[in-house]
């Protein structure tokens, strides 16, 4: 693709990384199919290449406007014309540029403006959240009824996970990693992190909490807010650095979503001198929790030499239909990493069509785009549901809590399934 950059553009870092993205694109259309908001609404400016247009004009200092904000708004950035891409363009990374242009461009209603507001001064901070819980049905009317319907939600009880808080195990062994908690989930769904601990526990490897980190800062930096986000980053990176130096070999997360934002730290804070360095060793040290136990898997194949996964009410081993998040697999590019772990353990894994599509989570969309959000999750569960599982598992947050609003199976994280076949209490 043949660019000219404007002047206000042309010899940043920002301009330069966006001229290289561009100049990548051939035009194929390889992409369109495989766009979910391409595939509902058949509108080429909602689809990978028309956003790649409009963010060409915006880097050229053509006119934007509000439909240009608004179909970079409806784009669910799950990465999946990447995968398709023959080319290797790298639209991800364009996106962000083009919508931290299009958001100094183009002013925002006043309702919208204070959404996204509320949403990087809420969601973020795992104590607001809690509140928030707390709060309950009092605080529910001050909120937009997508937020309120994903705040208020509760976990099933029951199901095939125990409801009360798993224990996090002292450290005790000579190989430690970090393990990075993040801010919403301990909120939402507060036995994952443990049960990560556990499980690591039992294959000889400590999970370290980490005092001082919070939000891995993806969600300030996809809603353009790039000053704020590299601020959480600046943070992390502290947090984490004396552990580090220290001996600690891996930054573990169990939400593929911060898994994937802290592998992006080296480029986030690459022209940063005070923390350019510190940043690489973290992005090369980041691990999505599927990561290690794929590269331990025969320490975790021994335990699981013993013992039988929870039966299925139907008779036979468990049916699991697992979700396999955008960030796991298009972003990450660990599709079918977690799967034969699963079966390893003894459960009977589900058919899912479609498996490369998004849920419709993907961070605050579903609470910015409710409808096109709604329509995805519908189709996805439907594909979940299909195979007839006893309980849906998923290696993410976002969408953990979404897809549960679509369901009435219980729907966990993988590893906590992996807890309970390892008997962690």
């Amino acid at each position: 693709m043949q660019t000219a950059l404007a002047d206000f553009v042309r010899d940043t870092p920002q301009g330069r990384e966006a001229d290289a993205i561009l100049r990548s694109c051939v035009h194929c259309g390889f992409c369109l199919p495989a766009c979910p908001t391409y595939r509902l609404l058949g509108d080429e400016l909602d689809s990978p290449r028309g956003r790649i247009y409009l963010m060409k004009q915006l880097l050229e200092g053509q006119p934007a406007s509000g439909p240009t904000l608004l179909h970079l708004d409806r784009c669910l950035t799950c990465r999946a014309c990447e995968s398709a891409c023959p080319s290797g363009v790298q639209y991800g990374k364009l996106l962000d540029i083009g919508r931290a242009l299009a958001e100094e461009r183009v002013p925002r209603p006043a309702s919208s403006r204070l959404k996204r507001y509320l949403l990087r001064k809420i969601v973020p901070h795992t104590g607001r959240v809690r509140t928030l819980l707390r709060l309950g049905t009092a605080a529910a009317p001050l909120l937009p009824r997508t937020l309120r319907a994903r705040i208020t939600a509760q976990e099933p009880a029951g199901g095939y996970v125990p409801t009360g808080q798993a224990a996090w195990p002292e450290p005790r062994h000579a190989r430690r990693v970090l393990l990075l908690e993040g801010c919403v989930q301990p909120a939402l769904a507060s036995n994952i992190n443990p049960a990560a601990a556990q499980v690591l526990d039992r294959i000889g490897i400590s999970a370290v909490r980490v005092p001082g980190s919070g939000c891995c800062g993806a969600l300030s930096y996809h809603l353009a807010a790039h000053e704020e986000a590299r601020a959480q980053l600046r943070r992390n990176v502290d947090a984490l650095w004396p552990h580090l130096e220290t001996g600690a070999e891996a930054v573990v997360i169990t939400a593929s979503a911060c898994a994937a934002m802290l592998a992006d730290y080296r480029r986030l804070l690459r022209d940063d001198p005070d923390y350019s360095a510190r940043a690489e060793r973290i992005g090369a040290l980041a691990r999505d929790i599927s990561q290690v136990l794929a590269a331990n898997a025969a320490a975790l194949g021994k335990l699981l030499g013993t013992g039988q996964a929870p039966p299925s009410p139907r008779g036979g081993a468990l049916r699991v239909a697992f979700q396999a998040p955008c960030s796991l697999q298009h972003h990450l590019k660990l599709t079918g990493v977690v799967e034969p772990l699963l079966t390893a353990a003894g459960f009977a894994l589900t058919p899912v069509a479609d498996g490369h599509t998004c849920c419709g989570s993907a961070g605050t969309y579903s609470l910015l785009q409710p409808q096109l959000a709604g329509e995805l999750l519908r189709a996805k569960v439907s594909a979940l549901e299909a195979g007839t599982p006893d309980v849906i598992a998923t290696a993410n947050i976002g969408c953990l809590a979404h897809i549960r609003n679509g369901t009435s199976l219980p729907v966990r994280h993988w590893v906590e399934l992996l807890a309970v076949r390892l008997g962690c209490g």
